[in-house]
């Protein structure tokens, strides 16, 4: 089942897979490449990206479960659950391997689907997760995820939430959050996000990635910003001395939003992989 909303960069649809219907962004023509995003954000948030790739690549933002504008069961948070999302799409979309570009719980869904269905996938960019993300990291980000679940006044108090939340990502891109990622309710403006979903993937990234990793035999890039604090200097160390082959790109002055934070390097770094 299909159900197409214009934009104007982008159409969107809701693409059902037989196991779950998730909503994506989608643009351009070629080889196919997916979009997706970290916890509590949605597929707007690639659009720059997707604007720039689209004269090669058949580009596809997604809504992951939970997320967004796409299904939100009661439960199915894991690396797992996702990763079968992720093969359900591409064998709906039917057109070929794809190239996985994935932001944080986005970038540990596709190195997931990479190892598990290594026919299915090109080559993975995962951008700011990695194994052996300390447990404090990980008990910071779920405080943070948790209080996002709140009723705001207005898009104006939408925008200067998120704008103190992630004070590095410009205000073009706080703006394509708080219009995206909000809905009217109870007199306000609440997160599309299920606050149920988000506890529970929370609590799911903190499930062992080092499997993965040792099995995955797609090319996978590591990306990370030099001043993420979600991916620490020794949780990077610890990831490639884990997987020597594979390269890593670190973007100088981005924290953990590297995609949104520096657009510009993300896109060399994406082709100049994908080219190589």
């Amino acid at each position: 089942m299909v159900e197409y909303i214009p934009s104007d960069h982008f159409s969107s649809r809701r693409v059902d897979t037989g196991r779950i219907t998730l909503n994506v962004r989608e643009a351009g023509d070629g080889p196919l490449m997916l979009f997706f995003h970290g916890i509590t954000s949605n597929s707007a948030v690639f659009a720059p990206l997707m604007a720039q790739l689209s004269n090669r690549f058949t580009t596809v933002a997604v809504d992951q479960r939970g997320h967004g504008l796409s299904d939100k069961p009661e439960s199915g948070y894991d690396a797992n659950d996702y990763a079968e999302d992720i093969a359900g799409l591409i064998r709906t979309l039917d057109r070929g391997r794809a190239i996985l570009v994935g932001h944080s719980l986005g970038a540990r869904n596709s190195v997931t689907t990479a190892a598990k269905y290594p026919d299915l996938v090109r080559s993975v960019i995962a951008i700011d997760f990695t194994p052996y993300i300390e447990t404090e990291v990980f008990d910071a980000l779920e405080a943070r995820v948790n209080a996002g679940n709140q009723i705001f006044e207005d898009i104006q108090a939408v925008e200067a939430y998120l704008a103190g939340r992630y004070p590095n990502i410009p205000a073009s891109a706080i703006r394509v959050r708080a219009e995206s990622g909000y809905r009217a309710a109870d007199g306000g403006l609440r997160p599309l996000a299920s606050p149920e979903a988000m506890a529970q993937t929370a609590k799911g990234l903190r499930s062992d990635l080092v499997p993965a990793y040792q099995e995955v035999t797609r090319p996978v890039l590591i990306v990370r910003g030099e001043a993420s604090k979600l991916v620490s200097a020794a949780a990077l160390a610890k990831t490639s001395r884990l997987r020597p082959d594979l390269p890593v790109v670190v973007v100088p002055g981005a924290d953990h939003y590297v995609n949104e934070v520096s657009p510009e390097i993300t896109l060399k770094a994406i082709t100049n992989f994908i080219d190589a």
